[in-house]
C-alpha cells in the first residue's frame, strides 16, 4: 500500500489495532503498535526498522525499543489475533507448516546449519513451526514458534555418561571417516569441542539472544502440539487439522492429535507401515509363565507404498478438487480450469512400535483403523503422494481429496508475509524480537486479508 491507500482505510486500521492491543496498558505502546503494522503495509523492499522508520518519518529506536526492550505482553496479542483470525476465516481446516529465514550470521536467536524446506536445502538459517486457519477464500496465521536447534541447548550436550540430559535430543552418531587415495578408513579430522567448552558457547548465545532458560530443544511435532494445546487454552479447537509429511509420518504426532480428540488428514511417506484394514490378530499361545499375551497379526505390518502397489493402479478414479487459480497473464474472462488427479482410499491400520503401545490399542490387539489415501498419477509407476486420515469410513473419496489438498492455502500465506510484509526481514537478533516482530506481520496479514473480504476490490491488497 502507499500512503494514499493506507489514508483512507485509517479509521479501519484503527478499529483493528485498537482491538489487538487493547492488553496494551500504556497509550504510547498501543500508538506504536499502530505505527509498525503500517510501517508493515507501506511499499518498500525493506521491512527491517530503520527503513520502516524512515518512512514513516520517525526514529528507528523507537520501533526498536517497542520489540526488544518494551513490557508488553505478545502471548496476549496473539490470543486476540487468533480469535479474530477464526472468527473472520470461519476454517474448513487448521494446518501445521514450518518455514525458514535465511541468515548470514551466528548471533541471532536460533540460528544454525539447519534444512529448511523453503529453501529445499541445509543452510544457516532460523525454522519457524506455525498453526494456520484455512478456508477456500482466506487464511490466516493463529501461532508461531522458534524452533530451538539442539547446538542451542546445553542440556543436548552428553554428560560423563556419553548421554544428553535431553530426552528430545538425539544419539550422538559415531565419527564417520572417509578414504584416503589407497582406499583405506581414515579418521574424520573435524576436531572435538570439549563439552565444558560446548555449554559455555551455548549458555553465552542464548544470553546475548534472550532466549528463555524453558524453551528448549524438542522436534517440530511436538512443538505443534504445544501450539494446539495453547489454542485449545483460549478457547480454539480445529474442525480438522491436516500437515506435511514431516508431521503426518510421525506416529507420537498423529497419536496426539487423537488423545486431544483433534480429527486429522496428515500426509506420510511410502515407508510408513500398516496392517490391510481387514486384517484381525489371532491368539497367542501361552507359554504359562508371567501375564497372558496380547493377541498378534499372523503378518508383519507392511509399507503403505506395498498396500498401495497390491491395489493397483486401475482402482484409481479422477477426482476434480479445486478451480485452478488464474495466472497472471491470464485474461479475466477466460477459465482457469480444475486442479484434478487420480486416486483411491483404502482402510488400513496403522503399526509401529508406538501405535503398539499405545492407550487406543485395545486388549483384544486390534490397531485403530483409518483411512488411507493415495494419489497415482497415470503416467508413473507408482503412487506419488500418500495421506493417513481418522475421518469416518463413510467420508466420500472427493471430500477426503478436498481436506487433503487444503494446505495449499498457507502457501500463499507464507509468499504474503515474507515478499509483501516482510516477514523475515526482521534484523534484530532477540528471542522476544522475532516472536513480537512475526506477531504484528500476522496482524498485518490479517487486516488485509479482513479489506479483500469486505472490500474486494480495494486497491493496494496483494
Amino acid at each position: 500500500m502507499d500512503e494514499r491507500e493506507l489514508v483512507r482505510v485509517r479509521a479501519r486500521l484503527e478499529d483493528f489495532a485498537a482491538g489487538i492491543f487493547a492488553g496494551l496498558r500504556r497509550s504510547d505502546q498501543r500508538a506504536t503498535g499502530l505505527r509498525y503494522l503500517r510501517g508493515l503495509m507501506l511499499d518498500g523492499r525493506r521491512k527491517s526498522m530503520q527503513p520502516m522508520a524512515q518512512r514513516l518519518g520517525v526514529d528507528h529506536q523507537q520501533l526498536q525499543q517497542f520489540l526488544t526492550s518494551s513490557t508488553w505482553d505478545v502471548a496476549g496479542v496473539r490470543r486476540r489475533l487468533a480469535t479474530a483470525a477464526v472468527d473472520l476465516v470461519t476454517p474448513q481446516v487448521w494446518v501445521v507448516d514450518d518455514t525458514g529465514f535465511p541468515k548470514d550470521g551466528k548471533a541471532s536467536a536460533c540460528v544454525a546449519r539447519q534444512y529448511s524446506g523453503t529453501l529445499g536445502k541445509v543452510a544457516n538459517c532460523q525454522i519457524a513451526v506455525s498453526v494456520h486457519a484455512a478456508a477456500d477464500a482466506a487464511s490466516a496465521v493463529l501461532n508461531w514458534r522458534l524452533f530451538v536447534p539442539e547446538s542451542w541447548d546445553d542440556t543436548c550436550v552428553p554428560g560423563p555418561d556419553g548421554k544428553p540430559a535431553n530426552a528430545h535430543a538425539r544419539r550422538l552418531r559415531q565419527q564417520p571417516v572417509t578414504l584416503d587415495q589407497a582406499g583405506a578408513k581414515k579418521p574424520h579430522v573435524r576436531q572435538q569441542v570439549p563439552p565444558a567448552e560446548q555449554i559455555a558457547l551455548i549458555r553465552r548465545r542464548r544470553a546475548a539472544s534472550k532466549v528463555p532458560d524453558a524453551e528448549r530443544y524438542r522436534p517440530k511435532w511436538l512443538m505443534a502440539l504445544e501450539m494446539l494445546d495453547e489454542l485449545a487454552a483460549w478457547g480454539l479447537r480445529p474442525p480438522l487439522l491436516t500437515a506435511d509429511a514431516g508431521y503426518g509420518q510421525v506416529a507420537e504426532f498423529r497419536q496426539g492429535l487423537t488423545e486431544r480428540g483433534i480429527g486429522y488428514i496428515v500426509a506420510t511417506t511410502s515407508s510408513t507401515t500398516a496392517q490391510p484394514g481387514d486384517a484381525q490378530p489371532v491368539e497367542v499361545p501361552y507359554a504359562g509363565v508371567g501375564p497372558h499375551p496380547t493377541p498378534r497379526y499372523p503378518h508383519p505390518a507392511r509399507s503403505l507404498k506395498d498396500l498401495a502397489l497390491a491395489h493397483g493402479a486401475d482402482a484409481t478414479t479422477l477426482v476434480r478438487w479445486r478451480a485452478r487459480l488464474p495466472a497472471p497473464d491470464r485474461t479475466p474472462d477466460r477459465p482457469a480450469g480444475e486442479l484434478s488427479g487420480h486416486f483411491f482410499a483404502l482402510r488400513v491400520r496403522p503399526a509401529g512400535r508406538v501405535i503398539r503401545r499405545g492407550p487406543h490399542r485395545g486388549d483384544d490387539g486390534v490397531l485403530p483403523e483409518c483411512w488411507l489415501l493415495v494419489q497415482w498419477p497415470p503416467d508413473q509407476h507408482e503412487p506419488s503422494d500418500y495421506w493417513l486420515s481418522d475421518l469416518p469410513a463413510d467420508t466420500p473419496l472427493a471430500e477426503l481429496v478436498r481436506l487433503a489438498k487444503s494446505r495449499w492455502r498457507i502457501e500463499h500465506d507464507y509468499r504474503e508475509l515474507k515478499t509483501a510484509l516482510g516477514l523475515d526481514h526482521f534484523e534484530g537478533r532477540s528471542w522476544i524480537g522475532w516472536h513480537r516482530h512475526v506477531t504484528l506481520t500476522a496482524a498485518a496479514q490479517l487486516f488485509l486479508t479482513q479489506l479483500r473480504l469486505t472490500r474486494p476490490k480495494a486497491a493496494g491488497q496483494t
